[in-house]
């Protein structure tokens, strides 16, 4: 009888829906489920495509407020309704009411977007993707996650690239989720697996040379202050400072010098770094520039990831330790460089995932910032399983008497090959 009353009342429906999904709404977005989930949005997706997909929001849309009143509010009532964000029984009528306001909002939220309950330019664009470019995506997206070489660990962080966020995850629920600032499609952040070894408190900026010939030389050439003013040294050999006014910045193209920012809160780094080694010498970091995660686009760095609220996700890294976030910020507070430990290290993974379904059931999407979603593009950016360690060759102890010879008759195993030491991961 219960679930006869249900199914006569929308409004039931929705709360018991509600109650479901509170109580799933705190697992990961990449963890070992994602497969399974993001395939039953394809299904649900080729669903829409066999069916003639959705129509397209003309760009009057942008125009609409609540309580207005049209066709172009008819239209788009109907794109929400087929991707699942406006119940079909408020599909008749064209006036703009709360019930597409809600409608909006979901969709926003499934797309990474501010949910004012508006359609802006973002909103307007994502409602007019295809849905063959979604199908396209939540292919991409399985086909990374068949090849997935990353072990799902009882705690590990994620930074999901194109959705430009991290979480941070223990028993398989989220703990902390962070906006994020990653790399412009010029600087691209790179997928990879590594683990998070120590938390550096108001550390040195050392400017790969990458930027300084792209960025600090052409600066220095329209102001010969900038150095001076951005808080950074040059330092040459045996970390001996150089006075940048002796440099040719115009004729200077092989720097014989590096350029270090100091610690403070003008830091490029701002005053905490994360540190993960890697191949690819990128990290996580704080940022003076915190009105950068006000944007609904943050493809800004040059590679690493800015975190917002960096601070709460190191005393999360630091949990049983000393190290929680009041003393965290006392320590900053003194200015002075700290590197802090961890007692063991994280797992962390940088993914590319522009399509998939979370566990509250929202099959959310992102933009293929770097137009990884292609068969090659795939390929390059699936995280590969770890290489093991070449295992050393044994060494007879100092006296020990040489082993007997095999008989001629007996065979002799094949070598097992060794990798070299440059292609093993750390």
């Amino acid at each position: 009888m219960q679930c006869v009353r249900l199914r006569h009342s929308f409004a039931a429906v929705v709360a018991f829906a509600a109650m479901l999904t509170a109580s799933r709404a705190e697992e990961p977005g990449y963890g070992p489920k994602t497969y399974d989930r993001t395939l039953d949005a394809l299904v649900a997706h080729e669903d829409i495509a066999n069916r003639g997909g959705w129509p397209k929001v003309p760009a009057g849309a942008t125009a609409l407020k609540p309580g207005v009143q049209g066709p172009d509010v008819a239209l788009l009532k109907q794109r929400l309704m087929l991707s699942g964000d406006l119940p079909p029984a408020s599909l008749p009528g064209d006036i703009y009411d709360e019930v597409v306001v809600t409608a909006v909002k979901r969709f926003q939220k499934r797309h990474g977007l501010s949910e004012l309950g508006t359609v802006g330019r973002l909103t307007l664009k994502a409602l007019n993707v295809p849905v063959e470019v979604r199908l396209n995506q939540l292919t991409a997206t399985l086909e990374r996650l068949k090849g997935n070489g990353f072990n799902f660990t009882e705690r590990y962080v994620v930074v999901n690239i194109p959705g430009a966020s991290a979480e941070a995850v223990e028993n398989g629920l989220v703990q902390r989720r962070h906006l994020a600032i990653v790399g412009r499609p010029d600087r691209p952040s790179p997928v990879l697996q590594t683990s998070i070894t120590s938390v550096n408190l108001n550390p040195y900026w050392t400017v790969p040379m990458s930027i300084v010939k792209a960025d600090i030389i052409p600066h220095m050439r329209k102001d010969p202050n900038f150095i001076a003013k951005s808080n950074m040294k040059l330092l040459g050999a045996e970390n001996r400072e150089i006075d940048p006014a002796s440099v040719n910045w115009a004729s200077l193209t092989n720097p014989y010098f590096y350029v270090r920012q100091e610690p403070g809160p003008t830091n490029s780094l701002g005053q905490m770094k994360i540190d993960m080694p890697n191949g690819e010498a990128v990290y996580m970091h704080d940022t003076p520039k915190k009105t950068l995660f006000r944007n609904d686009v943050r493809f800004n760095s040059s590679g690493c990831a800015r975190i917002e609220g960096v601070r709460d996700l190191a005393s999360w890294l630091l949990e049983g330790t000393e190290w929680n976030l009041p003393a965290i910020e006392a320590e900053i507070a003194k200015g002075e460089r700290k590197n802090i430990v961890l007692k063991k290290p994280v797992p962390v993974a940088w993914v590319y995932m522009t399509g998939w379904q979370d566990a509250a059931g929202l099959v959310q999407f992102r933009d293929d910032i770097y137009g990884l979603d292609t068969p090659q593009g795939i390929v390059t950016s699936t995280i590969q399983p770890r290489r093991p360690k070449p295992k050393p060759a044994a060494v007879p102890a100092a006296g020990a008497r040489p082993v007997a010879a095999r008989p001629a008759a007996m065979p002799i195993p094949a070598a097992r090959p060794i990798l070299p030491t440059a292609l093993a991961v750390q």
